[in-house]
């Protein structure tokens, strides 16, 4: 039986990866598996902000916002620049934007799909009424 990395071609760097190394991949989808964090992810998209600008954006509480960002730094998606008394935070780096992208891509693909089964689905049903 072939092993995940024999089986996986030359690019597929995830199977090569060590258990510990796949542990800290999933550790970082995790940081972006909360709605949440995600907001606070599209409200950089743009720029820097600060908290008040970042829950003005989201709607999210001041709490709330300061709990995960303080996730997403330690993940390393978003950074700290202190400014005097006022702390903005950025995006680390963009391909975060990148990644989220692929997965809207994929699950607009996936709900037009079973928007398609379920027409052929009511369509069968008619039939049978």
């Amino acid at each position: 039986m072939q092993s995940l990395a024999e089986d996986c071609d030359n690019d597929c760097l995830l199977a090569k990866l060590p258990p510990s190394a796949l542990k800290l991949v999933a550790e970082f989808f995790k940081v972006l598996s909360e709605a949440s964090r995600l907001q606070i992810v599209c409200a950089l998209r743009n720029g820097p902000k600060n908290v008040t600008q970042i829950i003005e954006m989201t709607g999210l509480g001041q709490a709330n916002v300061s709990k995960h960002l303080k996730m997403l730094a330690q993940a390393g998606i978003v950074s700290r620049d202190q400014q005097g008394v006022c702390v903005f935070y950025t995006i680390a780096n963009p391909f975060v934007f990148e990644l989220c992208e692929l997965v809207c891509n994929f699950l607009s693909i996936q709900i037009q799909q079973q928007a398609e089964q379920i027409k052929v689905l009511d369509a069968f049903r008619q039939g049978e009424e």
